[in-house]
């Protein structure tokens, strides 16, 4: 006896991946009236490395899909606690005209599925344990995927009008399309894990910008701890790779050392996480091409949208997907896929000077003996620092876009003095 094959799933529009692009795409999809399936290749709810921390403007996105209520049972925060040199700044988030002065700290295992079934109450479709495990073309356009069921083993074809790629930082699907890392483009290398603290509800998250071994001496990379609001606090450590050997760092030891150096009003025992620390690499800066072919298109983490400032990639994840799905709807509507081909302009104008600057202060942030000295003069002024809290959340009016210029030159100007390494 065999098997029969079955037969296609059609869709509008097919979503490979359930994070926060994937997601999102489909949450404005759905909201169109547009049929969105989404497969997604773990069931939630389901972990993924991150630093869980929502910042202004990822609250906005989230409120938009009307999830503001449902974030109020999670841990909200005022702003960042910078401390380096011995000093401590605590900083708002600034008041915008368009984005919250608050964030959230919500684990991505809550969140993800949040975002997902608030897709689903829309009218998308998902399927969970289902793998994308290869594109299906047609006289070279993309129609869609063969997926598999990983639980049952068993494979089928969804047959789509237009594919989205938001499967992640790794994105076996958009390697498959052809999409590639510009390896000019700073990338970024993180590790995590969760302890128990007293100070699990603090109002700040913390951003340790100088980063010392248990001998005192200098450790690569910047140090982050966010307030869950459980009773656990995220801890991590996050590098570039413009830092000069960033392949033979071991991020483990790096972890290490960071929790047993904590300030002691955490009150952790670094040596009892409550899980194993996890870590993975992130692409940044819009740093994956191409991003968009004549019938699909890559979003989030697959697209390289992160903030190589602060490694931030859930809203990014969140912007991208909406506009994608605003693109497709007008693609759909009136039968004309060149509206999908303004993709890249689109990105270029929204994200383009922020971006750049952000690319040039990698560069800074990857020479230990530049950043310590300008972490050290930056401590020292308090109006300062609110500056860069706002440049590197992206959190700038249009009427400071004045200042980003600025920051652009003085960064060149930065980096123009670092000497090359040699090769």
């Amino acid at each position: 006896m065999t098997t029969a094959t079955p037969p296609p799933e059609r869709c509008d529009v097919l979503v490979v991946g359930g994070g926060p692009a994937g997601s999102a795409t489909a949450h404005w999809l759905a909201k169109a009236g547009r049929d969105v399936v989404v497969v997604e290749k773990k069931t939630f709810p389901r972990e993924k490395t991150c630093g869980d921390g929502l910042t202004p403007r990822a609250v906005h996105q989230l409120e938009d899909m009307g999830l503001g209520p449902a974030l109020e049972g999670y841990h909200r925060y005022d702003g960042l606690r910078a401390v380096a040199h011995g000093v401590t700044l605590e900083l708002k988030w600034p008041e915008h005209p368009v984005y919250p002065s608050h964030g959230y700290v919500v684990r991505r295992r809550d969140l993800d599925e949040m975002v997902a079934e608030r897709a689903v109450a829309l009218g998308a479709t998902l399927h969970t344990g289902t793998e994308a495990v290869r594109p299906l073309q047609r006289d070279g356009l993309v129609v869609g995927a063969v997926v598999k069921d990983k639980g049952a083993g068993v494979e089928r074809e969804i047959h789509a009008r237009y594919v989205v790629v938001a499967d992640g930082a790794n994105s076996r699907f958009g390697r498959a399309l052809g999409t590639a890392r510009n390896r000019t483009y700073p990338m970024g290398i993180a590790i995590r894990t969760y302890y128990e603290s007293p100070l699990h509800d603090e109002p700040w998250i913390e951003s340790a910008l100088d980063v010392r071994d248990r001998q005192g001496r200098s450790l690569p990379g910047y140090g982050w701890i966010f307030p869950v609001g459980d009773g656990t606090i995220n801890v991590g450590i996050g590098l570039l790779s413009t830092f000069k050997g960033y392949r033979e760092v071991n991020t483990s030891h790096l972890m290490e050392e960071f929790a047993n150096t904590l300030p002691d009003y955490w009150g952790i025992d670094p040596d009892s996480p409550t899980c194993a620390p996890t870590g993975g690499r992130i692409p940044m800066a819009q740093s994956i091409n191409p991003k968009i072919g004549p019938t699909w298109v890559a979003v989030g983490d697959a697209a390289g949208s992160v903030n190589p400032f602060n490694g931030e990639g859930i809203d990014y994840a969140y912007e991208t997907g909406r506009l994608v799905a605003e693109l497709l709807d007008e693609a759909i509507g009136t039968g004309d896929g060149m509206a999908l081909q303004r993709y890249p302009a689109l990105i270029a104008e929204e994200y383009g000077l922020y971006f750049r600057v952000a690319r040039l202060f990698s560069v800074v942030i990857g020479n230990p003996a530049v950043m310590r000295e300008l972490t050290r003069v930056g401590m020292q002024s308090r109006s300062l620092m609110d500056w860069v809290l706002r440049i590197m959340a992206n959190l700038l009016r249009e009427d400071e876009l004045g200042p980003a210029e600025a920051a652009y030159k003085a960064v060149a100007a930065i980096v123009r003095t670092i000497p090359e390494p040699s090769a």
